[in-house]
């Protein structure tokens, strides 16, 4: 296991980000209170070792996601802050994103894991 979290809060605007662009922020809880409507606040975690292509993903209901690219800033936020984006099944460029294709994306509730391993 490389990373290990749990879901403390989903904000208001979260479900638009992954219904409108295939995307979910992760943030550490209480780190950037002005986000909180954006992202999907979680427990603080150890990234044990950086995530890379071919890992896998497992967010919510056991939906399971392999990881096919990771922007170069992903891993150094995580570690800081449990910050990144999570991109599911489209394109993205951003040093901060994490690409992943499978299959439907999540359906993410408060006390859902998110891991990486």
């Amino acid at each position: 296991m490389k990373y290990d979290v749990t879901i403390t809060n989903i904000g208001s605007l979260a479900p638009n980000f992954l219904e409108n662009s295939s995307s979910i922020i992760l943030l550490d809880e209480g780190v950037r209170p002005n986000l909180t409507e954006m992202v999907v606040e979680h427990t603080p975690g150890d990234l044990k070792e950086d995530i890379q292509a071919g890992d896998t993903l497992t967010m919510g209901a056991r939906r399971k996601f392999k990881v096919v690219s990771v922007g170069e800033a992903a891993n150094e936020n995580l570690r800081k802050e449990g910050h990144c984006t999570v991109v599911i099944n489209a394109e993205g460029s951003m040093p901060g994103q994490i690409i992943v294709k499978g299959g439907l994306p999540p359906r993410l509730n408060v006390g859902d894991k998110i891991t990486f391993e």
